[in-house]
């Protein structure tokens, strides 16, 4: 990969899902996603509306949580989720598996799960990440949650929401590149604290990289390309430079 700002910058997601991130600092954030110009904002479901506003007329998507942290939501409160997050503006939806389902082998139950969220969002334009939770999950359970997701059309697998046990590995990385089709991409989530891990992620193939620390890291970058900073608009918490950010990714 050559190391440009864009190669990093348009790979972020940047994560805005704190329990306590307050109102005004979510809208700060979606205004540093957009002064760094990733490729999105994950935000909480609540504030699509007003990130959708916000992010109006730049280069960053709006995405939201689906079944949010654990995955047990029913299969139609996630799907009535996914249509008011679209009716909100969100175009970008990251979903949670079932993951005892997953885990308790009840496959036909997950491919339901993962296809009705799927075909919800592609019917109105938008797309879908749906995460794993690598961390409780055997190496056969991974590899057949990618082969499902190729089997219904998802746009993305994604290793982790940011609160299991753990985050991306490489191991997993390299596990759901092989396992998945062509067309299914891959999203790491989780322990991406600084530059050199963020870029090491973006070496093994992940189109996606989800970020709280995202300020921090961008203007690291940019000092070792020898580029100027970015302005920055957006309070600390949501830079993910203070302790609030430090509960996501």
């Amino acid at each position: 990969m050559i190391l440009t700002y864009e190669a990093i910058a348009r790979r972020i997601d940047h994560s805005l899902l704190g329990p306590i991130l307050t109102p005004a600092e979510l809208e700060d954030g979606c205004r540093l996603a957009a002064d760094y110009e990733v490729a999105s904002v994950c935000i909480k479901p609540f504030a699509v509306a007003m990130a959708s506003k916000i992010l109006a007329n730049t280069k960053v998507q709006v995405g939201t949580t689906i079944g949010f942290p654990h995955g047990g939501h029913t299969t139609d409160a996630k799907v009535f989720e996914s249509r008011r997050a679209i009716d909100d503006g969100a175009t970008e939806l990251d979903m949670v598996i079932n993951i005892g389902r997953a885990v308790g082998g009840e496959w036909d139950a997950v491919r339901d799960d993962i296809a009705a969220v799927t075909d919800a969002a592609h019917s109105s334009g938008a797309i879908v990440k749906v995460i794993f939770e690598n961390c409780y999950l055997t190496d056969d359970q991974k590899s057949r949650l990618c082969a499902i997701c190729g089997e219904v059309n998802a746009d993305y697998v994604k290793t982790s929401t940011g609160y299991g046990t753990g985050g991306a590995t490489r191991d997993d990385i390299l596990l759901m590149r092989k396992a998945s089709p062509a067309h299914v991409k891959v999203k790491a989530a989780g322990g991406m604290r600084d530059l050199d891990s963020t870029i090491a992620f973006a070496e093994l193939g992940c189109d996606r990289l989800g970020l709280s620390r995202t300020a921090d890291i961008l203007d690291t970058l940019l000092d070792r390309l020898g580029e100027p900073r970015r302005e920055r608009l957006a309070s600390a918490v949501s830079r993910g430079t203070a302790s609030a950010a430090d509960v996501a990714y």
